[in-house]
């Protein structure tokens, strides 16, 4: 299954916003812009302007990189989605003009770098954006060690009178890679939407960061500044890029 920075928007972006809402939205804006501090802000991975429009809306100067076309003409479509800068391109490039005092990844989007070279390649290139004492954030999930431990899965994700989800998986432990495919069976017929993910242990993300010289500022379970503790499901994880000693 191969996967380039413009297939998961060629696959989702017709009814992304409708199907894929984390609800955690509202708290999102709200904790990013606090971190942000007015300070021109950039996200990888736009898609849908889901978390840009409203920072936007706050006043915040917001940048995006999207892999996608289909995804931004998605953004363009809503209000005050045409003046958002956005890069076409690789979010791993990080190729956007400028340098930015925060940078931000949420949503599991990392994951979406399918190699780890690809995700330390990010890493990379958002410590060269930001800017002295700029911050980078990334929310993720937190691998599930059971799950780790299986090399294939089914699970039933929704299941209605006319319709039902299925999601199977296959897993590479060695290079920590899941293969997803998510049937959505309706009286239509079936779509299948695969996915290729490449999970991180927080650890792992640490010292990415630690390689870029950004270094773990605050960590959370969770948008609400929810303590991370060994049951947390997900983190919200900043890194700062330090000050030169003068």
């Amino acid at each position: 299954m191969k996967f380039g920075p413009e297939t998961f928007g060629e696959l989702n972006a017709e009814d992304y916003d409708a199907l894929h809402d984390p609800g955690t939205t509202d708290e999102s804006v709200e904790l990013i812009a606090e971190i942000a501090a007015g300070r021109r802000t950039l996200e990888l991975a736009i898609g849908t302007g889901r978390l840009a429009l409203p920072l936007a809306a706050t006043g915040l100067e917001v940048h995006g990189i999207e892999g996608s076309p289909l995804m931004v003409a998605k953004l363009r479509e809503k209000p005050g989605g045409d003046t958002v800068p956005v890069t076409i391109g690789d979010f791993a490039d990080v190729d956007a003009d400028g340098t930015f005092g925060h940078v931000f990844l949420a949503f599991n989007t990392l994951f979406n770098l399918t190699s780890q070279a690809d995700q330390v390649r990010c890493f990379a290139n958002v410590a060269k954006r930001l800017e002295p004492g700029g911050t980078f954030l990334v929310e993720t999930f937190v691998p599930d060690a059971e799950r780790t431990r299986s090399d294939q899965s089914l699970r039933a994700m929704k299941v209605g009178f006319k319709s039902v989800w299925l999601e199977a998986a296959i897993h590479d432990p060695v290079e920590q890679v899941i293969e997803f495919q998510r049937m959505r069976i309706t009286e239509q017929g079936v779509r299948l939407v695969p996915l290729v993910m490449r999970y991180a242990w927080p650890a792992e993300i640490d010292l990415m960061a630690n390689l870029a010289g950004l270094q773990l500022k605050h960590r959370w379970g969770g948008w609400r500044k929810e303590p991370f503790t060994a049951d947390s499901r997900m983190h919200v994880s900043v890194y700062e890029k330090s000050v030169p000693v003068a």
